[in-house]
């Protein structure tokens, strides 16, 4: 029985003071017992309880009592307290005793209470509670293990309210939300609170007291996995860093925390730790071995950071590999990530159906991995990487998409020159572009990171003065006594350069001024200027007069077609397209018919069909514009080259052209519209449109000896998919783009699932196309069988195509049949509801 009188005499005593709280109306004997109830959670030797009370008053009656106060907020006795005795005796009790006790409570309150005065009431004694550095010591409490053992539901319940009480109080304060529940506020003080506790952890264990950790990894692991890691990390990793750069026992509590951190937790605590840490050194010392202890671990690090995800920057690829190789025990994974690495690199599939910007990031990871291995290593693995090399490069080299094909060339030219095979290293020609030289860079390796804090008044340099150091006389002696005129008379260097900027070059040749004479010296002129001068007079002959060029307009192109750049003519790829661009315009119909055949004719070279597509698509484009009949007739697509041009060529008048200057430079006030409005001018186009479309959808199917279209020929597929997309898009309210349209959706719909992005890109431009060009009620009427299965398909597509061009495109087709169709829907009921 003796054993048992403190605690029935608790008991007996709290059950008193709650009735005194029900009952009196007397303040005196409400602040008694008040002070009563505080006298139980007051320490000391002043305290007027025995530590067997206080104990017993903490484990089971702490709870009750808050929940007593919380529900008898509204109570008369409450308002009959001054501001002072209120903050003092009832806010107080929240801010004693076991922290996670009260916790729990004002956080139920919070919830159970509706917007009132008592909830703005509860709301600032949590502020208070968060303020005073309560949340550091539940979290210390928990460390030391020194309250009563709870239960797996009632730690994960505390967990939840630690964690989620950004969410809990936005629910219910919104959009009186206190900027202490903010996220952006309260994940940073709760980080700042666990490091408080780490901190007194290393100390007692320094002193030789035991602790535990398993709390604060819990309650880092639940933020990290809510997604607030990036908050919570950056406060917290670089003080780990600077801790654990000289004392030991820190390195060892940070181990043990991240190894206690639950394993459904242990990615989202790793991925945002190798976003906060400024370098591997860190990260090591954090961490420590945890990737050979902890198979979670392991995945994350060696496999999903760098194979499964593409989202970090390059210095999180750097952090990775660098803490893999700064230990010999975790060198073996360094070489078994590397293994990985260049076999998704050297993968055709992976080429095909990745995303660029993930093939981008692979590619980093393999250059960084080799960049840090050892001879001794790269030796070993000098028989795989050369396997690698190879398959990787003509899997990239053979990818229609320049970008893909430039990394392969970058990291072919990089491997080479690691492994150095013979002394001889790989060296391609490409545009060294912002993200070619970021590749390069990735060989050099870098310093460890982590400069140490530098004292503010610290000097890095000597600063400048106006003395002069020996090392600088000598060097101004020196070139003092380079520029003497005595050391060298005959010098010219002084003499000033004569301007020749504004000098022409002679010809020796004048240029042709008739159509047959170009002809006829391009056929079988041996003279590179006279072939040069004819080439370059061309489409401006060909575009003044009508009648001879549609006399030799197909053997002209013939010749352009198959003409060789022999004499390396400066822009001799633009002149002849211009060219044959003109002709084209000039007389369509034969121009186009020899075009179309030729396309798929037997002995062409890719480039020569890749430059047919062009020339029609440029033709299409300038036949669909209106003739602008000021436009000198002299000057097509090339008016931007270096023609030779006579005087006489421009029919525009002197006055004209100053009078056409005068009106561009005066301005006008009122005067209203100073020009007529456009002339309505025939579609060149539309008459002709099926000439340059329906030709090339006839033999797709038909492999060739030179030329497979649905074989291995993917780049000119996808061109020529495109290139009917904009005759389809150029034909709009042309009378033949209904035809066009099914024909088209009929051709593409074969290879909508192809392998290669630029090919689908087409696919989905020429969707786009149909569904813009052809009249909303030919979609209903032509197409009614076909609409639902092709909407699917763009809804699949634009969901999860590996290409982001692809899911945009999707997106737009999606978004043109919508409001196609809603139109023509519209016009039907208003049809429908005329009488």
């Amino acid at each position: 029985m003796e054993s048992l009188a403190p605690n029935t005499e608790v008991r007996l005593a709290v059950a008193q003071c709650f009735r005194t709280l029900t009952t009196s109306t007397d303040t005196k004997d409400i602040i008694t017992t008040l002070q009563t109830l505080h006298s139980y959670l007051e320490e000391g030797p002043e305290s007027r309880t025995t530590s067997v009370q206080r104990a017993e008053f903490r484990r089971a009656h702490f709870t009750r009592t808050l929940q007593f106060l919380v529900s008898n907020i509204q109570a008369d006795w409450l308002r009959g307290l001054t501001a002072t005795q209120r903050t003092e005796l009832w806010d107080g009790l929240f801010l004693k005793g076991p922290p996670e006790q009260a916790l729990l409570v004002l956080m139920e309150g919070i919830g159970e209470l509706r917007a009132s005065t008592n909830l703005d009431h509860l709301v600032s004694i949590t502020e208070k509670f968060l303020q005073s550095g309560r949340l550091a010591e539940l979290l210390w409490s928990y460390c030391l293990e020194t309250g009563p053992s709870d239960s797996p539901q009632l730690r994960e319940t505390l967990l939840g309210r630690i964690v989620a009480l950004p969410d809990l109080a936005a629910n219910r304060l919104h959009p009186k939300n206190k900027t202490l529940f903010l996220p952006q506020q309260y994940h940073p003080l709760l980080a700042t609170n666990m490091l408080t506790a780490l901190e007194r952890t290393c100390q007692a264990l320094k002193d030789g007291t035991d602790c535990s950790l398993t709390f604060v990894a819990q309650t880092l692991g639940k933020v990290c996995i809510q997604g607030h890691s990036g908050l919570v990390l950056a406060v917290m990793a670089p003080r780990l860093s600077a801790c654990t750069r000289s004392d030991m026992v820190w390195q060892r509590v940070c181990w043990k925390l991240l190894e206690n951190v639950p394993q459904r937790c242990m990615e989202s605590v790793l991925t945002g730790l190798v976003q906060a840490v400024n370098g591997p050194d860190a990260l090591g010392r954090i961490i420590g071995n945890l990737v050979l202890t902890n198979k979670k671990a392991q995945f994350v690090i060696t496999h999903k950071l760098l194979l499964l995800q593409y989202k970090y920057e390059t210095q999180v690829l750097r952090i990775v590999l660098g803490y893999l190789a700064a230990d010999r025990n975790r060198r073996p994974l360094l070489i078994q990530v590397l293994r990985s690495v260049s076999q998704a690199w050297a993968n055709p599939s992976a080429v095909k159906h990745t995303p660029l910007e993930q093939q981008l990031y692979v590619s980093k990871a393999l250059l960084l991995s080799v960049s840090l291995l050892r001879d001794s290593e790269l030796q070993e693995l000098r028989s795989e990487l050369l396997q690698c090399m190879l398959g990787g490069m003509q899997s990239h080299l053979d990818s229609s998409v320049v970008r893909i094909r430039r990394m392969g060339m970058v990291v072919g030219e990089c491997l080479s020159s690691c492994m150095d095979i013979n002394n001889t290293k790989l060296k391609f020609e490409y545009n060294h572009d912002e993200e070619s030289q970021e590749l390069l860079s990735l060989m050099t390796p870098v310093a460890s990171d982590e400069l140490e804090a530098e004292p503010a008044n610290r000097v890095d340099c000597p600063p400048e003065t106006g003395e002069t150091t020996p090392s600088t006389q000598n060097v101004s002696s020196q070139n003092k006594s380079n520029t003497e005129p005595d050391s060298d008379l005959d010098s010219d260097d002084e003499l000033t350069p004569y301007d020749m900027s504004g000098d022409q070059e002679i010809m020796e040749a004048p240029p042709p001024r008739y159509l047959r004479d170009c002809l006829e010296a391009l056929i079988s002129s041996e003279d590179a200027v006279r072939v040069e001068l004819s080439l370059r007079a061309a489409e401006g002959l060909v575009r003044k007069n009508v009648f001879a060029t549609r006399e030799i307009s197909v053997q002209l192109t013939k010749v352009l077609l198959h003409m060789e750049d022999k004499y390396s003519i400066n822009s001799f790829l633009s002149l002849r397209q211009a060219t044959m661009v003109a002709l084209t315009v000039i007389d369509s119909v034969p121009v186009t018919r020899y075009l179309t055949t030729e396309f798929y004719s037997l002995n062409y070279s890719l480039r020569q069909r890749l430059d047919i597509l062009e020339v029609l698509a440029l033709a299409a484009q300038e036949l669909s514009k209106p003739i602008n009949e000021k436009r000198n007739p002299s000057m097509g697509i090339s008016a931007s080259m270096d023609l030779t041009l006579y005087p006489g060529d421009n029919p525009v008048h002197w006055q004209q052209v100053v009078e056409k200057r005068i009106q561009s430079k005066t301005k006008r006030l009122g005067k209203g519209a100073t020009q007529p409005p456009a002339e309505a001018t025939p579609n060149r186009y539309a008459p002709v449109a099926g000439h340059f479309f329906f030709p090339l959808l006839s033999n797709y199917d038909k492999p060739q000896v030179t030329f497979d279209l649905l074989g291995g020929d993917h780049l000119v597929l996808g061109r020529l998919i495109h290139t009917l997309g904009l005759f389809m898009h150029l034909a709009i309210n042309a009378p033949i783009a209904a035809q066009m349209g099914c024909a088209l959706l009929d051709f593409v719909w074969a290879v909508r699932y192809h392998v290669d992005q630029m090919v689908r890109r087409g696919v989905l431009f020429a969707v786009c196309s149909v569904f813009l060009s052809m009249p909303s009620q030919n979609l209903l009427v032509d197409l009614s069988d076909q609409l639902f299965e092709t909407r699917t398909w763009l809804a699949d597509v634009a969901e999860g195509d590996p290409d982001a061009d692809c899911r945009n495109l999707a997106v737009q087709s999606l978004v043109v049949l919508d409001k196609s169709l809603k139109k023509q829907l519209q016009d039907q009921q208003t049809l429908s509801m005329e009488p």
